[in-house]
This record gives C-alpha cells, structure tokens and sequence, in this order.
C-alpha cells in the first residue's frame, strides 16, 4: 500500500481497507483466473490499481457522475475508481465472462456498492454517461464510434463529457486523427515510479 498512500494519504480508513483487499484479492484469483499477466501480478499495485488511479490525477469527478469502464476485464480501471468515487456509479463492461466474474466477485467481497456490471459487446449497453473510461482496449479511431452516443450532452465536471483513456508508448499515429481535440496528459508529471515514463491518460471530449 506504500505506493498508493504515497500519492492518495487522503484515502479514508474503509478506502484504506479495500485497497489493501485488492492487493490480496487479485493474486487469489489471478492463480485461477489469468486476469493480470502472472509475470505481472507481483507489480500489481503500481502497474495496475496505481496506473488506474491515474485519471484522478487528470480529473476529480463530482457526486452523481456516471461512467462506463469498457473492456474492464477484471474490474480495471473502475474497481480502484470505484473504491477513490464512493458517490460516483460505474458501469462494468467486458466480453469475457471470466473475467467479469472476477471484477464481480471482488467488488462483492469489498462491499462496493456504486457498481454495476454487464457480459457482453458494449452495443448492448444502453444509458448515458458522462464519461467512458479504459486500460488499452482498443485503438481510439476504432473506439469513438462506438462510445460516442453513450455520452451525455449535460456536464456536470470541470471538464467536459467523453472519453479518457490510459495508454502507453507512442501515441503520435492513433492521435492523428484527433490532434486538434485530444489532450494528452503525461503520468510521470504525478508518479515517479519507472513504469510511468511512457504511461499517458488520452482525454477526448464528445
């Protein structure tokens, strides 16, 4: 947990508590279930639940916000989200079932209450969001049509409603298309570890 509250000391006690269950939780079921890379799990806390915590950093979201957390796979970004936004809803989405299963019963076994969960292709989803959210899913061009009607017209945030996405690497060819929209915002300005230098939230308003 040195990592998290390094960055987040203003987490309550309960927040406290369900980060520290995520850090058990995800190898539990990592040894069943292949939800993170098993090179990876033993870096789970800053590879994976501080790398989604990334976007508070970028935007705090209000009470009553809604977002959508597509391609979630087991519960990343939204669970961490999740557990930072107690007063905002978050709308799970992933095609593989497994996985799902794991975000679920994870979520279940911390006491989340503001989440919801759906197996399935995301043109199944139905209901407005203020925001979608992902970790590496898919390339942005290939993204935005599929989330752009899911986004609500109303903003109720310092910024306005759309898509934020956690990526890494170069960016330059998969933001072409947006260059005059998107705003990059680097990570390695909020956390020094290593795993950050490359690691960017992607933020396109809709």
């Amino acid at each position: 947990m040195e990592h998290i509250l390094k960055y987040f000391p203003e987490l309550s006690e309960v927040q406290r508590q369900q980060m520290t269950q995520l850090l058990a939780l995800y190898p539990e079921w990592n040894a069943k279930i292949n939800v993170i890379s098993r090179k990876d799990i033993d870096n789970l806390e800053v590879n994976h639940i501080l790398h989604s915590l990334g976007l508070v950093k970028f935007v705090k979201f209000m009470p009553g916000t809604r977002v959508m957390d597509l391609g979630t796979g087991g519960g990343l970004p939204g669970i961490p989200l999740a557990i930072y936004y107690p007063e905002v809803t978050f709308h799970l989405v992933d095609r593989i079932g497994k996985k799902l299963k794991v975000a679920q019963d994870i979520a279940e076994r911390i006491g989340l209450t503001n989440v919801t969960f759906q197996h399935g292709d995301v043109k199944e989803v139905k209901g407005k969001f203020d925001f979608v959210v992902s970790r590496a899913v898919m390339d942005l061009g290939d993204m935005v049509p599929l989330v752009k009607r899911f986004i609500d017209p109303q903003d109720r945030n310092a910024v306005p409603n759309g898509l934020l996405c956690l990526k890494g690497g170069d960016l330059s060819g998969e933001i072409a298309k947006y260059k005059n929209q998107v705003l990059v915002d680097e990570l390695s300005s909020y956390f020094k570890e290593d795993f950050f230098k490359t690691k960017k939230v992607l933020y396109l308003p809709l």
